[in-house]
């Protein structure tokens, strides 16, 4: 279809945002727009430039007759922890403190404005990393995970802590939580495939039980671990996991673990 510049600048936009990761061969923007190649090749141009300075992520050319041009959300740091700082102020409410110690944030993770920020800021912690699936922990990372899925546009899988008789052959494995709990998580075995790229996504890390799992799980099915990252750890807990997953906030207790002393951001911004 036949588009003033303008037009087309804002369609091509729509499009490389809604289409992460992929590589768009410049003749389908040719055939799309019924233009010239140079002149897509200056459209693409004017809205990598933009998109750098709108902190939006990294288009680039490709060249060759495989290329074409890639669209890889990236925000950078100083706006990631500009955004973290407003949240974290937010969770200092000594309304979400629950009895036990407990502190509430899961409406931070059913919010579309907060998911699309934090999706953002984990997806661009691991820019130009090969991921081929999110994996988490059902049931309150599915959002989160989804969110990062989208920005990295690849699937994510949900990790059951018992075996769905709908899915099924599965893969289990058996886990200690940090309360010394023996319990068992399972994966159904058509999720993965061999020599897959994982990044594991939670919302909350105790003692690191659930992790663990998880980790045990991606070695089950011969894949790779490409990171951990968790929304939130208890930072005085003592957590049992050896692999350096990264936090976007740490929740500080009181000696007792019966109170939050303090939110603080997370090692991913260490």
């Amino acid at each position: 279809m036949k588009m003033k510049r303008s037009h087309r600048l804002v369609d091509m936009t729509h499009y490389l945002l809604n289409n992460p990761y992929r590589t768009i061969s410049l003749p389908f923007f040719v055939d799309r727009y019924q233009a010239a190649k140079s002149s897509i090749s200056e459209d693409v141009g004017i809205i990598a430039e933009q998109f750098k300075l709108s902190n939006i992520g990294i288009v680039e050319t490709i060249a060759g007759a495989s290329g074409g041009v890639i669209f890889r959300p990236k925000v950078e740091k100083d706006k990631a922890m500009e955004y973290m700082n407003q949240l974290t102020a937010k969770l200092t409410d000594k309304q979400r403190i629950l009895p036990g110690g407990y502190f509430y944030f899961s409406d931070v993770l059913d919010n579309p404005y907060d998911l699309r920020h934090i999706g953002n800021i984990i997806a661009s912690a691991y820019y130009g990393q090969s991921i081929d699936v999110i994996m988490t922990m059902a049931t309150k990372g599915i959002s989160m995970a989804q969110a990062v899925a989208n920005f990295l546009n690849v699937p994510f899988v949900i990790v059951q802590r018992e075996a769905q008789l709908t899915e099924g052959s599965t893969v289990s494995v058996t886990y200690v939580t940090g309360n010394d709990e023996v319990k068992k998580m399972a994966l159904t075995k058509n999720n993965l495939s061999a020599d897959q790229n994982i990044l594991i996504v939670d919302d909350f890390m105790n003692g690191g039980g659930t992790m663990n799992g998880m980790l045990s799980l991606v070695e089950e099915f011969d894949c790779h671990t490409i990171g951990a990252v968790v929304f939130g750890e208890a930072d005085n807990q003592k957590n049992y996991i050896d692999y350096p997953y990264k936090s976007l906030i740490k929740v500080k207790k009181t000696d007792d673990n019966l109170d939050v002393a303090g939110i603080e951001l997370g090692s991913l911004f260490d």
